[in-house]
């Protein structure tokens, strides 16, 4: 199929028309607001319904009168206008309607900024709304995967009636890649008979979240705990990176790593592998939800020590550290490397916790002869190259000239 430059959040919205999405219920912001502007393009063009809202929770709430008929219904935001959303999206959950909301994250707390981040973790992955319930959770690392998740999102939330959340990062939404274009469209008709249309044939189905009877309100919540177990029994999706195989050193190694880091940190094991002979490799958890904790927990069998690569708090270090069965060691063996506020994590700084925890002092050395620490008086100036210095154009050459 051919392959076209585009967006990361437009390839949001290919791949959900392509899945058969519906309806879009948005709010803009940023870094998420083209995929509503797509949405509203795009969608009205081939019949498909575009509402956008008075406000974030308007939006999510429409999303639940959508998804209540049978719509395939998708909404996107990020940081601030997800937690907005909270409430609706335990309803959804509570009420067991396929949906799909996309979060494209940006630093935070608070207002923060537009920068990336991947601050939301615990939110999502943990359910930022209240009540016994999880979403399933797709991390793309790619604008490719960002169109191709979409689409399994909504196959999955249409196979286990729950909203399904495509995290990235603001970098991933931002970023223009070439995206091939799906063969097919996803044609199937999932069984929505439990839906309210409005007509004869539905009109004893009841769609709520509301259990007034404490026992039956138990029995739902013990069900639903049985569909998360289903799942993660079903649905784990992670890609491996020189950890083992055919003329592969088993990494003593592994660095975790999710979205955008996930690209850093690979670059990381290329250049450890192949100039210093670190025997590393990368693990990339493709769902969050559900979290491949298993082949942590095997791999932390073998010995393995661990890099958690997240821009945050080191909120996936905690998932990892428990995969690891850290409940009964100190976890020193599980580092990490994490910036926040927006910016990007370095690949240098992920070389030098490899170093580290693999005990290289040669390895260091080099580092610093690659990578030199620039002086405090040197920080009154931008930092460059001695290379690209002769090209420069010295400020006193220049003529300025004010403009009314």
């Amino acid at each position: 199929m051919a392959s076209q430059m585009i967006k990361g959040n437009t390839a949001v919205i290919i791949g959900a028309m392509y899945a058969g999405c519906d309806c879009f219920f948005g709010y803009p912001i940023t870094p998420a607001s083209e995929i509503l502007h797509e949405a509203s393009k795009y969608f009205p063009m081939v019949g498909r319904k575009f509402v956008q809202a008075e406000s974030e929770e308007a939006a999510i709430n429409m999303v639940y009168g959508g998804a209540s008929t049978g719509h395939r219904v998708l909404t996107a935001s990020s940081g601030p206008g997800i937690s907005l959303k909270q409430e609706g999206i335990t309803y959804l959950a509570g009420a067991e309607l396929p949906s799909v909301v996309v979060d494209i994250m940006r630093a935070g707390p608070g207002l923060g900024n537009i920068g990336p981040e991947q601050g939301d973790y615990n939110q999502i992955i943990k359910g930022g709304g209240h009540g016994n319930y999880k979403t399933v959770v797709l991390a793309p690392n790619s604008v490719q995967e960002m169109c191709d998740l979409t689409m399994k999102a909504f196959m999955l939330a249409d196979k286990y009636r729950t909203p399904v959340v495509v995290l990235a990062d603001a970098v991933l939404g931002q970023m223009a890649e070439p995206l091939r274009f799906p063969e097919l469209t996803i044609d199937h008709k999932p069984d929505n008979s439990w839906a309210v249309r409005g007509n004869k044939e539905t009109m004893n189905n009841l769609v709520t979240s509301i259990f007034l009877d404490f026992d039956q309100l138990e029995e739902f919540n013990e069900n639903i705990q049985l569909k998360y177990a289903e799942i993660e029994k079903n649905e784990i999706d992670y890609e491996e990176y020189m950890i083992s195989g055919e003329n592969i050193d088993d990494a003593e190694i592994v660095l975790v790593a999710y979205g955008i880091s996930s690209r850093l940190a690979r670059s990381a094991v290329d250049i450890a592998r192949e100039e210093m002979g670190i025997k590393v490799g990368l693990l990339r958890p493709i769902s969050l939800f559900p979290f491949p904790s298993k082949r942590i927990a095997k791999l932390a069998k073998k010995g393995c020590k661990f890099i958690s690569v997240e821009m945050s708090n080191g909120q996936m270090r905690e998932d990892i550290k428990l995969s690891a069965n850290c409940a009964i060691s100190d976890c020193t063996d599980i580092r990490l490397v994490n910036r926040m506020g927006g910016n990007l994590i370095e690949v240098k700084d992920i070389l030098a916790k490899i170093y580290d925890l693999a005990d290289c002092e040669k390895c260091k050395v080099n580092l610093a002869k690659e990578y030199p620490d620039k002086d405090d008086d040197q920080f009154d100036e931008p930092y460059i190259d001695s290379k690209y210095k002769d090209d420069m154009i010295d400020e006193d050459d220049v003529n300025y000239q004010i403009i009314d």
